[in-house]
């Protein structure tokens, strides 16, 4: 399995600090990049490196359906409501995920940890990927795994912003003021 470098792309999803947690299963240390469509360089050297797994294991590309494929197209990714996903139309998903926790810099290779409150959907990133071949009960896949997280620079956040208090309490001043 080769390694890949991602640079200056989006976080999406991030379980990074955490194992994901899904219906109720712990699941990995995850998380979706998000490579801008005009970024032609990365997305040739992701299809290369897919492209020379399945060669390797002999099989047919499409006999993989397009959501079994860690690369996906992100005009086609959609939530509940049917809407686009925040920051996905324009750009490739490519979606990596690990067993063990990982590295997670900042840009002077420091560690980052979840109380730094530096790593968020929507932040800018490099991270460090690979791929591999699934073959077996749970299906054929071509997955992502993760192996390290840089922060690069901060963006616009994605989903719903925090919801701005301002005016919606009274200032307290003393416990005298609480009419329970």
């Amino acid at each position: 399995m080769s390694q890949l470098m991602l640079k200056n792309v989006r976080l999406s999803f991030p379980s990074l600090f955490k194992r994901s947690v899904f219906q109720g299963q712990e699941g990995k240390f995850e998380a979706t990049f998000l490579i801008s469509k005009e970024d032609k360089e990365t997305l040739a050297t992701i299809n290369k490196a897919i492209d020379a797994l399945i060669a390797e294991h002999k099989i047919n590309k499409a006999a993989i359906p397009a959501d079994k494929m860690c690369l996906r197209d992100g005009d086609l990714a959609f939530n509940k409501d049917g809407e686009p996903l925040d920051g996905y139309p324009g750009h490739f998903s490519f979606k990596a995920s690990s067993n063990q926790s990982i590295q997670i810099v900042d840009r002077n290779k420091m560690p980052i940890t979840e109380e730094d409150n530096k790593i968020y959907a929507g932040c800018y990133v490099n991270a460090i990927v690979g791929i591999w071949y699934q073959n077996n009960a749970y299906g054929r896949r071509i997955n992502g795994n993760l192996y390290a997280v840089q922060f690069v620079k901060d963006g616009e956040s994605f989903g719903a912003s925090p919801t701005n208090v301002a005016g919606m309490f009274d200032t307290l001043d003393s416990e005298a003021e609480l009419d329970f």
